[in-house]
């Protein structure tokens, strides 16, 4: 073995673990941070430059992490090997204070870019499980977020996410939110094809809610036990919600009940539900066995927006429904262009549709 290849062995070797901010340099000069038992992972988070890896040993952590580091990666060692869970919030600490478990977040000038958050549990938020704000390129996978208070995933103002491969169940509102903004009255913000997929949901109020954006997909995720599985959701602000792909979801049994609030009626029972947008297609899920008596309920449902705007120009095509009611296909709407074509299916709202 050559003197080069031997110094390049010997600087790989050296990436590992003597506790927090014990760092080496990895090839490009990026380095691996350790966190044991015990040790914070705010500590090494912080002491991480940009491309650096924060991997998480077993263990409960009981504190909130906050990143701002572009190209961070953030890597426990297995959803429920790893497992952060509320702590002891200090004043100057904005992520905890504020309920939320891990917050990634940017500022308008300069979004936080390429962060990757892998690997662990989020769990017992009073908020979120994990909030992003102004960011570019996140990517969650392999995460776990359960019982927390709001939201298990929640993203605003960010462009070109994946939420790919994660568990999210019991919390108390949806448990994947993407959104353009919670503070403002604005226009659907373009995603630039933010990926929600392969994500498991269950037992939350709503599996997937796509509030005010465009240009995204929701694919191949399992959503059951939720009160509503999947909602898209739009209203006056301009541009519109839409340019959105809704397809090969499998939505089965989404009938917990959920009581109404300020904005929505109960829910139990419903499917994909559409509700002032524009655009979007519908295609090649199959949904079965959601059954309720809410406005929603059913197993695909177009319904007019909270300030009754109609959907629009949206495609509901070769999907598989079956047992869902008080219908498969609902157009409970005043919308005209909205067209229903090659779905499996008994029973539509108006008859005709399937």
């Amino acid at each position: 073995m050559t003197k080069r290849q031997l110094t390049h062995l010997a600087c790989a070797a050296a990436v590992v673990a003597s506790g927090i901010g014990a760092a080496a340099p990895a090839t490009a000069h990026r380095s691996v941070h350790v966190v044991r038992a015990g040790q914070s992972i705010q500590q090494a988070v912080d002491a991480a430059k940009p491309g650096d890896t924060v991997v998480v040993a077993p263990g409960t952590y009981q504190e909130s992490v906050r990143i701002t580091v572009p190209g961070l990666t953030l890597r426990g060692s297995g959803a429920g090997r790893t497992v952060v869970a509320p702590g002891t919030a200090t004043a100057s600490d904005a992520c905890a204070t504020a309920g939320n478990g891990i917050c990634v977040a940017g500022t308008d000038a300069r979004p936080v870019r390429d962060v990757t958050v892998a690997a662990l549990t989020l769990r017992g938020f009073t908020k979120q499980g994990l909030w992003a704000t102004r960011t570019d390129r996140l990517t969650v996978r392999a995460v776990t977020s359960e019982r927390n208070g709001q939201w298990g995933l929640a993203t605003e103002r960010s462009t070109r996410t994946r939420i790919v491969g994660n568990t999210v169940r019991g919390n108390g509102d949806a448990g994947v939110f993407v959104s353009n903004t919670v503070s403002a009255e604005e226009g659907a913000l373009d995603t630039r094809g933010t990926v929600v997929a392969r994500n498991r949901l269950s037992d939350n109020r709503i599996g997937i809610t796509v509030r005010r954006l465009r240009n995204l997909t929701v694919e191949r995720n399992d959503a059951t036990g939720n009160c509503s599985a999947v909602n898209v959701v739009g209203d006056e602000n301009t541009p519109r919600v839409g340019a959105v792909t809704v397809r090969r979801n499998h939505i089965h049994a989404n009938n917990k009940f959920c009581p109404k609030t300020a904005r929505l009626p109960f829910l139990q029972g419903s499917g994909i539900v559409l509700t002032g947008v524009e655009d979007v297609h519908v295609t090649r899920n199959r949904i079965e066995d959601n059954v309720g008596t809410s406005p929603f309920s059913g197993g695909i449902v177009l319904f007019k927006s909270f300030v009754g705007v109609p959907n629009d120009r949206n495609e509901i095509r070769g999907n598989v429904l079956l047992r869902n009611g008080p219908a498969d296909l609902a157009d409970r709407d005043t919308g005209k262009a909205n067209t229903f074509r090659g779905n499996t299916c008994r029973i539509s709202e108006p008859a005709g549709l399937c």
